[in-house]
């Protein structure tokens, strides 16, 4: 078989997803090509939709909420939205790729392309089996005007909201956020020998996703004043807040970009704090640590953190300066840690991964 991956730069999650699926894809045996289709127009058209989300999020969240609010009210309207109308742009552009790639099956990690698939379908271009998967815990703006085969969601608990949206039941596959096979629960010992950590020692990770956003600052500079534990702080692809951090903490903190050790991390410490996106947090369940999601940006992370504090699976620190402390004080008791990674075990599919690629190969269709 062979497959396609859809995705598109805005974070590094829907990428992360897609990897996932790509990576378990090839383990099994099979063909797959992970691609963002902008960078079929050119590398500036695919930098350009990357950038405008990554610097709206980073620099301005509350604009990003307001825009995912309009999205939002925008989907009570009986007409396409205008994120439709400027993805059925690509449709030749996509649909001249498919000539040449033919493949059995095609995954989006990311709502753009599949409103370029569903245009392609309404003007009467065959395509293979098509799979969305969200990677957030609701049904964010717009995924009802999109057309695929199957809807990968996060939770059973989510069915009744897609439903609601107008996604046939018939349709939903509540398998899970697919992660890296590295996010995996592990010995905590072992992961401190990896990357030299002490053993007795209390640690606390922090991180803001791949770019770097949301409340990180303000969460190191919480931990340091109260001196509780040794601070660990990834701060992604973003640079500017690596070189404040380095020159504010580094001497009593470790700061990092970027690492490609951040599963090992997660197993190492004792908490992780971080913003609640789709794909982190979810990360972060299956490895089972204790977690605390902070300052998220309004919109769809704003669902992610109220279904993982709902259930239990977090403490939320929304705003670190006065909530961060008391929130890892709460978690110092070592029976509470227990109860949260036992809700994550619960509530969180541990192999989606695995369980999407079974999907794939039991429906998918050729060219």
């Amino acid at each position: 078989m062979e497959a396609l991956i859809l995705s598109c730069g805005t974070g590094g999650g829907h990428d992360s997803a897609g990897r996932a699926i790509e990576r378990e894809l090839k383990a099994r045996g099979h063909g797959a090509a992970f691609l963002d289709p902008y960078r079929l127009v050119s590398e500036h058209t695919s930098r350009a939709v990357s950038n405008a989300y990554i610097a709206m999020a980073q620099k301005a969240p509350h604009a990003f909420g307001a825009v995912y609010a309009l999205g939002d009210s925008y989907r009570k309207l009986p007409v396409k939205s205008p994120v439709y109308h400027i993805n059925q742009t690509m449709v030749p552009v996509l649909g001249s790729y498919l000539e040449s790639h033919p493949c059995d099956a095609i995954v989006t990690t990311h709502l753009f392309p599949a409103e370029i698939l569903t245009s392609m379908k309404k003007r009467g271009m065959h395509i293979p089996a098509s799979y969305f998967i969200a990677t957030d815990y609701t049904c964010i703006p717009f995924t009802e005007e999109t057309d695929c085969d199957h809807y990968v969601i996060p939770s059973p608990m989510l069915a009744a909201e897609f439903a609601a949206r107008g996604i046939p039941q018939g349709k939903l596959a509540p398998l899970g956020i697919p992660v890296d096979r590295a996010f995996t629960c592990g010995e905590k010992a072992a992961a401190r020998r990896a990357l030299g950590l002490a053993q007795g020692q209390t640690y606390y990770l922090v991180a803001g996703g791949s770019i770097g956003a949301g409340s990180v600052a303000q969460a190191v500079e919480a931990l340091a004043e109260d001196h509780s534990g040794q601070v660990i702080v990834v701060c992604g692809n973003n640079r500017p807040l690596y070189e404040r951090l380095q020159q504010r903490f580094g001497t009593g903190c470790t700061v990092l970009e970027y690492t490609g050790q951040m599963a090992e991390y997660m197993r190492a410490c004792d908490v992780f704090i971080t913003k609640p996106g789709g794909l982190s947090s979810t990360e972060a369940a299956n490895v089972g640590t204790a977690l605390i999601l902070m300052t998220p940006i309004p919109g769809c992370e704003t669902h992610n953190l109220d279904f993982f504090a709902k259930n239990g699976m977090c403490l939320p620190a929304l705003d670190p300066a006065h909530d961060l402390v008391p929130a890892v004080r709460q978690l110092a008791d070592a029976a509470r840690r227990e109860r949260m990674v036992e809700n994550q075990r619960r509530f969180i599919p541990q192999n989606a991964a695995q369980s999407i690629c079974a999907l794939i190969e039991k429906t998918a269709r050729p060219l």
